[in-house]
Parts: C-alpha cells; structure tokens; sequence
C-alpha cells in the first residue's frame, strides 16, 4: 500500500466542502508528485451535483486525503455571493484529465472503473490509439465490479497508478474511500460520464458552449428526464447548503470568539 500525501491548498467553503482554488498547472504537478513520490491522493471534481449528492459522506470525505477542485458555474456563483470571489479557473474533469493523463503519459499506467458494459473497454481502446495512454485495464461498472476482492487484485496486478471511477456522486467517491487502502495506486479519481465521453458514447458539448459555461444546458437538452432535477431543484438544494455551512460556521466563529 502506498503511503498516504496529505497536501492543503488555498480553499473556499461550499456546503461543507473546502473547494480548493487551483490552476490546471499547479493540480497536474501535484498529481504528477504523487506518483513520483509513491504516495497516494485522490481527486475529486465538485460540481453542483456533487456538493448535494456527498453530504451523508462529508464526514469521511473530509478525514481523507483529498484535493476537492470546483468543476462547473454553479461553483463561481456561489463563491462569489458568499465571498465576492470567483475561482482562477474552471477545473472540469472532463477537460482536465485527459489532458493531465496526455501531459505525463510516459509515467501513467491506467485503470478504468465503471460506466455501462463495453463502454470502459471502448473509452481504453480511444485512449490508447488516440491519446497514446497506457490504459492497463478496464472494468464496467455492473457485473465485472461484483467481486471487489478481484477488482483489487487485478488493480494491484496491473501496476496501474492511477484508477479513474465513473459511476456518478455519491458512488464514485465512497467507492474510492472504501477500496483506495487496498490498492497500490497513487491517484484516484471521480470523473462523473468521462468515460462515456472517452469512449464516444456521449457527445461533449460544441465549443462554443464549453466557452460560454453552458454545457450544462447542452447535456440537459440531450438528456432531459435524467437531468432536470440536478439542473432545477438540486440547484436550489445547493445553494440553501452553501448559506447554510456559512451561517453554521460565522455562529461557531461568533460563540469562540466570546468565550
């Protein structure tokens, strides 16, 4: 098992998550650090959906070694009406890893975790002919994810370094919580549909609405009845958790202060 990195960054409170405010550069030497050092850390990408979804994980989510790193708008407004400030960057997953898998390609031995059947395998297919990743092995999300005690062996025997978890908030992250002391790997993510995306079973939204910070409404036009919820009424769930963890925690500071 490798030794645990415990690494603390500028960060912003959201819901009771410190989302830590990083540059795409700065998250990638980071990371690349963890593997040069055999150490381990986990990545987790916070958008709206993820800061409702993982409050009954928050405990745990918080007691591991962790970088949270904001992924979508709804991030930068809330920072902004509760601090005044924006993040320096968008860190979407979805753009973010490939291109940090691309950047250290000569030293990334990949696992890929979760997603539909045949879906993994296409995405590490994509990613070795397109992208000249080294994907060391790919597992669906359903049956092939049954025995855990396989899955880990098969991690482990890969000598991957980095595993990359695809099955959606909360699952992904306590997937990660549960397992990643088991495994020998250095870094572990929670990417949401990437590897849908990798394989090409879901199209990325066109540039223009990447640039516009719109993708959300582009994913919603394709997959409405799964996603109206996260983009209406978790949203406001979202921000009643944001003011929420800020009034609880201006009350905390008040009542120290007096004592």
């Amino acid at each position: 098992m490798s030794q645990a990195i415990s690494i603390e960054y500028p960060s912003v409170d959201l819901g009771g998550f410190p989302v830590q405010s990083l540059t795409a550069p700065i998250l990638g030497q980071k990371l690349e650090r963890a593997i040069d050092e055999k150490k381990q850390i986990s990545l987790f990408f916070a958008n709206t959906n993820f800061v409702v979804k993982c409050q009954d994980i928050r405990e745990s989510i918080l007691k591991s070694n962790c970088v949270i790193t904001n992924d979508g708008v709804g991030l930068d407004i809330a920072s902004l009406l509760l601090y005044k400030k924006k993040f320096p960057e968008n860190l979407c997953g979805t753009d973010f890893v490939p291109q940090f898998l691309i950047d250290i390609k000569q030293k990334a031995r990949v696992f890929l975790l979760g997603a539909k059947p045949g879906i993994a395998d296409r995405a590490a297919k994509n990613m070795r002919e397109h992208l000249g990743i080294t994907v060391v092995g790919a597992r669906d999300g359903y049956s092939q994810m049954q025995d855990i005690d396989k899955v880990i062996n098969d991690i482990n025997t890969s000598e991957a370094n980095i595993v990359i978890v695809a099955m959606g908030n909360p699952l992904q992250e306590k997937w990660i919580l549960d397992h990643q002391h088991s495994l020998n790997a250095n870094i572990f993510m929670g990417v949401g549909a990437l590897i849908d995306f990798l394989a090409g079973d879901k199209p990325r939204a066109p540039v223009v609405f990447r640039k516009l910070r719109l993708e959300w409404l582009y994913r919603l036009s394709l997959e409405p009845t799964r996603l109206l919820r996260r983009y209406t009424l978790d949203i406001g769930i979202f921000l009643a958790l944001c003011l929420n963890a800020e009034r609880n925690k201006s009350k905390w500071v008040e009542k120290h202060n007096e004592q």
